[in-house]
């Protein structure tokens, strides 16, 4: 298999995988397929928190072995560097400043591989005013673009906005309503 090299400049060099070799007393040592698993895991760790199961398929993507990438994942476990509790408490914070709904949250906490009893513990701190804010903040960020819209347009395509962040139909309902009455529109007169 062949890896791209990076050229030059201040860029950290991609771990050298291990090389493939044909005779039995070349063959890869476990502690340098270690390293490379653990070199791997790291450059993934420095842009982001990331979940054990995003570093297992990571992993796996590069060939490495499940018995080396589990003794990296509960090395990093022992020191802290993998937690999916805390990862999952993350995910949420910023959830909320991405205006993500409690719903939306839990999908993408699911895709990151942490298991509903954590997330839900991560989720409870979440109630429904902070969504119902996180839900009207999104609303008057998207309302500002559709002034030039027919109101009923502009009412669909928040209600679409909404529920695709994967808030309740109550929550559109309620505000969408709030929104788009308190709103003066251009071209209330369009369609009447």
């Amino acid at each position: 298999m062949a890896w791209p090299q990076q050229s030059g400049g201040s860029r950290r060099r991609r771990p050298e995988p291990p090389a493939e070799v044909e005779s039995s007393e070349e063959m890869e040592t476990p502690a340098r397929t270690y390293e490379f698993a653990r070199e791997i895991a790291l450059r993934l760790l420095t842009t982001r928190a990331r979940s054990a199961k995003e570093l297992r398929d990571a992993l796996a993507a590069k060939g490495v072995p499940d018995k080396i990438t589990d003794e990296v994942l509960e090395r990093f476990g022992d020191v802290g560097l993998v937690n999916d509790a805390s990862f999952a408490q993350a995910w949420v914070e910023s959830g909320q400043r991405r205006l993500r709904s409690r719903r939306g949250i839990a999908q993408e906490l699911g895709r990151k591989g942490i298991d509903k009893e954590t997330a839900g513990e991560a989720l409870a701190a979440v109630d429904d005013e902070a969504e119902l804010a996180a839900a009207r903040e999104l609303a008057g960020k998207r309302l500002r673009s559709m002034a030039s819209q027919p109101r009923e347009v502009a009412r669909r395509r928040l209600a679409g906005v909404l529920a695709r962040r994967g808030f309740s139909a109550g929550v559109v309902t309620c505000v969408v309503s709030e929104t788009t009455g308190a709103t003066e529109w251009a071209s209330d007169n369009e369609f009447d």
